[in-house]
């Protein structure tokens, strides 16, 4: 069971990189291309800023989802650094631990706010395409940010009591 969460883990990883990198690329051709038709064409393209905010907003989460999934978020660590091996992975999984419920905590949060019929209901100021689905992007990543929270916390429990790899 161990050995098929973190293969998971990895793989939601691999696919969140393929679509941070996908998604920055995008936004990068919207926006040359939005510079081109604008001041060599005088013909903006009318929906390039509204679409590349939204993109931008999914590089951002799925981005933190990617460093939460590396430990590469910034951190204070002078005190586990400071623990032997053994106490510092009881730490890191206590943090981690509360780490996942504010991330569950905020996932189930999003999730309501995007159900909101409100919310459900906006449309985009330039496209009129609805909103909510750029909104779902909120509750997703928080979710397998909260997956890669729960692989972080076996992989120290797996430590702590010295379980072989």
């Amino acid at each position: 069971m161990y050995q098929t969460i973190q293969k998971i883990d990895q793989s939601l990883a691999r696919a969140e990189q393929v679509l941070v990198i996908a998604l920055t690329a995008g936004i990068a051709g919207i926006m040359m291309t939005q510079v081109v038709m604008r001041y060599f064409f005088s013909a903006p393209i009318f929906w390039a800023e509204e679409i590349s905010v939204q993109l931008l907003v999914f590089v951002t989460l799925f981005g933190l989802s990617l460093l939460v999934q590396r430990v590469q978020l910034v951190t204070i660590d002078f005190l586990p650094r400071a623990l032997s091996d053994r106490a510092r992975h009881a730490l890191l999984a206590v943090l981690g631990l509360v780490m996942l419920v504010l991330l569950v905590f905020l996932a189930k949060l999003g999730w309501e706010w995007v159900n909101r019929a409100d919310v459900r209901l906006e449309l985009g100021a330039t496209t009129q395409l609805p909103r909510w689905y750029n909104f779902s992007a909120l509750p997703l990543a928080f979710a397998i940010m909260a997956f890669h929270q729960f692989a972080a916390i076996l992989r120290d429990l797996r430590a702590l009591f010295g379980v072989a790899k």
